[in-house]
């Protein structure tokens, strides 16, 4: 999804929450910001789904839940409400302040790039998402050519890097039973 800013001051987090209980489309929450999300493009929405089966087959019978897109996630430390296009959560699903539609604890992000949101993606978003002490995985995957890269945490500040562009080859998580060929993620696309 692309952010786009929208104008006005501050809202609170109780505001933003009130207003994306019924919205007309999703928004991210940035420290007082609202910022509208446009919506994905086939391509976008092909590699989710692509993840999603291929995920789902992986983990399925293991204490790991899978959402995808609409589900809202929440980063206290930095003040942060945010929709990522795919999350897994291991074990207990723990809820925001009692809502069923927030979480906070996943162990592996994926975004799914464009040219608008690649480098919030990989910068100031990343920066959000290292604060969630869950979180072990961070997986960005290009929409406009193969290529796939893994954020690995090895401790608490130190993140180890993998590229993958190969369509036969295998991303193996570190923190999921589960591998997939970059030719299954991207099955369906032409570049």
């Amino acid at each position: 999804m692309i952010a786009q800013p929208q104008s006005r001051a501050i809202y609170s987090p109780e505001e933003y929450l009130e207003m994306e209980v019924v919205p007309d489309r999703k928004h991210e929450y940035i420290n007082g910001e609202i910022i509208p999300m446009t919506g994905g493009t086939i391509a976008h929405n092909i590699i989710i789904g692509n993840l999603l089966v291929y995920l789902s087959l992986a983990l399925r019978g293991k204490d790991f839940n899978i959402f995808f897109t609409d589900l809202r996630l929440w980063i206290p430390q930095r003040n942060v409400y945010t929709y990522p296009d795919l999350m897994i959560v291991s074990g207990e699903i723990a809820f925001h302040a009692d809502r069923k539609d927030t979480i906070t604890n996943p162990i592996l992000i994926v975004e799914v790039l464009s040219k608008s949101t690649s480098s919030y993606d990989r910068g100031e978003k990343f920066h959000f998402y290292r604060t969630i002490d869950s979180l072990n995985e961070y997986i960005l995957v290009e929409q406009d050519q193969m290529a796939v890269e893994q954020f690995t945490k090895l401790d608490r500040n130190k993140w180890q890097f993998q590229s993958y562009e190969q369509s036969s080859e295998q991303i193996e998580f570190a923190y999921i039973p589960a591998t997939i060929c970059l030719a299954d993620i991207y099955d369906k696309i032409t570049f």
